[in-house]
């Protein structure tokens, strides 16, 4: 999903402030209370108040709207306050989808001769007003993805226009409040990622007939998680608290706050100094000062997330396919992935497909053919009716080949990766101008809208099942946001291809992975062959923290993330 890690600006000195008196009284120390209780871990300290690092500040929390797009917001409140059918992991290198706690098992899947899943809701699992989750919660949380206004994204749940001729869940019988049956129109093979981590379920007695979005996008005091929120103030911090009606794994902490550090250095330093007690932190230039501090974990792994130069091909001159394959031609990859992240991950490489190497069986390397070579360069460029003006840059028909990029504000590892980008095409021959735009900008307005020629950012899935991640989502000609669809597809990059089309739909449309694995290569190399955008590469998965916590503390690369089972974590005595 588009729920990147972009940075936010706040300002440097008012960041320190707000770290430094939040952290100089209790915070990050065992409460007075101080009891302990026993776990398979031995004995745990119960109680306690801890301040964690955000780089970023959720746009809002109505978790739906199509302004959702950051994944902060998952990582921090979502996950920690909304149920969810399965919860996603990498266990051993092997993606993994455990049933979440709202359910009392694996349901039943029945695939012929329609796709039917069967949940069974755990009987202990209610609201944090007592309130039992129901299958009601399950239809309307469907109801408002397929059929609601302003959805970030309806995959798994309609086809993308909000028309319920469209449903890929035709039906939900909730007719048994215990039992939620979900019919399907057609196979749908990522069907765990529905009521999972990258939305949940919500609670229909409380929102039902009312403006949800409303409700929601300032934060709420309902929960179905381990946590409840407390406050936002934004622009400087969340704190959630326990939610005691969870039936689950209570959590061993008292609080958890989240401040808003969305500069680096101001992030490490807070590391480094113990004002906060872990960090998220995004693959920056330096990052590696990290390592081998004291009282320190720094571990980093091969994630599923990836960045890209994305290209809007219905602006000139990037509507033009020999631009855009001379564009790949321009661009060192290498270096870029060379020069920012290996400093950190020694062993990254980039990616030549949209998608990671963790993702098995449909990683493929299609995009290995655009190294630099000016030589091809000129070639498509001249075929294409180019000609080098006498500053060196390429025109047609009175026009310079001038571009335009964005990318998010404050954030060292993109500029770096912008000028890299602003050297190789000028020495191609083309002009390119970066601009820099706050993460509610660019995700908010700008992509959506197609107001960009060019972005630089990162693809956040909820999971490596590319129905998810990188098939129809990003590039089948019925996302293209617009009147059909209600302007709010995911594919902002205005790609259309007959072919594409027909091979990511039959991606998304069966339950054989090997016919699946087969379609999505040749559907990734068609994309290679257009240029639809330029993959750089993956996101190494870097996890900070401080030895004075204690718990299963573990990597999760998919948008439930670092935090996905804070809930577990303790101050060590």
């Amino acid at each position: 999903m588009r729920r990147g890690r972009s940075s936010w600006l706040i300002a440097l000195l008012a960041v320190l402030a707000v770290v430094a008196a939040a952290c100089g009284g209790n915070n990050n120390k065992k409460s007075s209370s101080g009891t302990t209780s026993t776990t398979s871990a031995g004995a745990v300290t119960e109680g306690g108040d801890v301040v964690f690092a955000a780089e970023q500040e959720p746009d809002v929390m109505d978790w739906i709207d199509s302004n959702a797009g950051a994944a902060w917001g998952n990582y921090t409140v979502q996950q920690a306050t909304l149920p969810r059918a399965f919860d996603f992991n990498i266990v051993n290198g092997k993606p993994t989808w455990t049933p979440g706690p709202v359910l009392s098992g694996e349901p039943d899947l029945k695939t012929s001769p329609d796709q039917v899943v069967t949940y069974h809701i755990n009987p202990k699992a209610k609201w944090s007003d007592g309130q039992p989750i129901t299958s009601h919660d399950f239809k309307y949380t469907w109801d408002q993805i397929a059929h609601g206004k302003n959805i970030y994204d309806r995959t798994g749940y309609n086809l993308g226009s909000g028309n319920p001729s469209d449903d890929v869940i035709k039906s939900v019988d909730d007719s048994d409040p215990a039992v939620v049956v979900a019919t399907f129109a057609k196979p749908f093979p990522a069907w765990k990622d529905d009521f999972g981590s990258n939305y949940g379920i919500l609670p229909a007695h409380l929102l039902e007939g009312k403006d949800r979005d409303a409700l929601m996008k300032d934060g709420y005091k309902f929960s179905g998680g381990p946590w409840m929120l407390d406050h936002w103030t934004k622009g400087v911090e969340v704190k959630l608290v326990p939610n005691p009606m969870f039936w689950g794994k209570k959590p061993h902490l008292s609080s958890i706050t989240w401040k808003f550090i969305t500069d680096t250095a101001a992030e490490q330093q807070a590391v480094k100094s113990g004002q906060v007690l872990a960090a998220y932190p995004q693959a920056q230039p330096g990052q590696e000062a990290l390592k081998g501090q004291p009282g320190l974990t720094f571990d980093t792994s091969t994630g599923i997330s990836f960045e890209a130069l994305w290209f809007n091909v219905s602006k000139p001159p990037l509507d033009s396919v020999k631009v855009r394959q001379a564009l790949a031609y321009a661009t060192d990859r290498d270096a870029i992935v060379n020069q920012l992240f290996r400093p950190v991950q020694p062993d990254i490489k980039r990616i030549d497909s949209f998608a990671t190497p963790a993702y098995g069986n449909f990683y493929s390397t299609p995009y290995s053919k655009y190294k630099v070579d000016l030589a091809k360069v000129t070639s498509l460029m001249t075929s294409d009716g180019w000609t080098k003006g006498s500053d060196g840059i390429w025109a047609k028909g009175g026009q310079r080949a001038a571009l335009e990029l964005k990318t998010t504000v404050n954030n060292k590892r993109r500029e770096l990766t912008a000028q890299i980008v602003q050297n190789n095409w000028k020495q191609a021959g083309f002009d390119l101008k970066v601009t820099f735009e706050k993460a509610g900008i660019l995700f908010g307005q700008d992509g959506p809208t197609g107001n960009f020629q060019v972005a630089l950012y990162a693809q956040t899935p909820s999971s490596t099942d590319v129905t998810e991640s990188s098939s129809c989502i990003l590039w089948c000609t019925k996302n293209i946001p617009g009147p059909s669809n209600g302007n709010t597809g995911t594919n902002w990059y205005r790609f259309s291809d007959p072919r594409v089309d027909q091979l990511f739909s039959a991606v998304d449309s069966s339950l054989d992975d090997s016919k699946r694995a087969t379609d999505y290569k040749a559907g990734t190399a068609r994309l290679a062959d257009l240029v639809a955008s330029l993959p750089i590469d993956p996101f190494p998965d870097i996890i900070v923290y401080s030895d004075k916590l204690g718990g299963p503390i573990k990597h999760n690369p998919g948008i439930q993330g670092f935090w996905h089972n804070v809930n577990e974590w303790y101050l060590k005595k």
